[in-house]
């Protein structure tokens, strides 16, 4: 089994194009699974053959992570993982049918996004302290997370050349290598201007000896600043404003989505600027605020307006 599963993680790499991380998060479900036949079948991992796994198995998988207390998204996750290596398989001609095709996925409770109110936003992005470079560096960070809605791996990627200050545009490269065109507010551009002009150089300076790094984004040392990087510094600014919620740079994202539109912008729209291949993944955020809601029922509804008196 192990040859076919090397096999499908280089098709993931190169025909796919997928993400060391995507490729990674197929290798640890693979294995995990495999780890269960292995036992099951009383058989080392590399003599299973992929014909021994049928759906009767699978059942029993699934039957297993749930009394282990697994959450449904990682079941359906794992499940998604080996269909996909099945479905590759199949292409593949080494099996003859896809045992694990007719297996239902399980449910997954439908859960909204975190978001934060327009004024917690505020507070968070206007947090760092712009007297100093790395402060400089994290308003202009915080201010492309909120005001563009960009995937932390998205803003890692982002090269020098990947701006247009004067157009107030930035190129992105989101999911599966696919481009747009994200516009900046003027706070952002306001704010990157500020960073590449008075701070970026002073750090780039400290990677002596070191190659350059064309990265809009760098740490203390010079070098690209890391996802996990960029979700330490989030969680600096989360702590020092005293954020009662959890906020993560997909927090941003989410808080991003949902105040355009609460604002009125059309779902069609914020799709594009999410980078959202389907409508349906952007829907989640039809959501409005509670307060939100009462304001449009206070100013559209005749009998929510108080009368004078007579």
């Amino acid at each position: 089994m192990y040859c076919h599963i090397d096999n499908f993680l280089i098709y993931l790499q190169v025909e796919r194009n997928a993400s060391p991380r995507t490729i990674e998060s197929y290798q640890k479900d693979l294995f995990d699974g495999l780890d269960f036949f292995s036992l099951q079948l009383a058989k080392k991992d590399c003599d299973i053959k992929p014909q021994e796994i049928d759906h009767r198995l699978y059942r029993h998988y699934l039957a297993s992570q749930h009394s282990r207390g697994l959450a449904r998204s990682t079941m359906a996750r794992r499940l998604a993982a080996w269909r996909s290596f099945y479905k590759y398989l199949l292409r593949e001609k080494v099996i003859p049918e896809n045992s694990l095709a007719k297996i239902i996925s399980p449910r997954l409770e439908k859960r909204l996004p975190r978001f934060l109110y327009e004024g917690e936003a505020a507070i968070l992005v206007e947090a760092p302290d712009l007297k100093c470079p790395l402060g400089l560096r994290d308003r202009a960070l915080l201010e492309m997370l909120y005001g563009g809605g960009l995937r932390v791996n998205e803003l890692v990627q982002l090269d020098l050349w990947d701006l247009d200050l004067s157009a107030g545009y930035v190129r992105v490269l989101g999911k599966k290598s696919k481009e747009r065109l994200v516009p900046l507010g003027s706070q952002a551009i306001k704010a990157l201007q500020n960073y590449l002009v008075n701070a970026r150089p002073g750090i780039l300076a400290r990677a002596q000896g070191k190659k350059i790094d064309n990265g809009i984004f760098l740490n203390y040392c010079g070098e690209r600043l890391s996802a996990r990087g960029i979700r330490k510094i989030l969680n600096k600014y989360a702590r020092e404003t005293k954020l009662t919620r959890g906020v993560s740079p997909h927090t941003l994202r989410h808080t991003f989505a949902t105040h355009l539109l609460n604002a009125g912008a059309d779902l069609r729209s914020v799709q594009k600027l999410l980078g959202h291949a389907r409508l349906s993944s952007t829907q989640i955020y039809t959501h409005v605020t509670s307060e939100k809601l009462k304001q449009v029922y206070r100013q559209a509804h005749p009998r929510a307006k108080e009368k004078p008196d007579t």
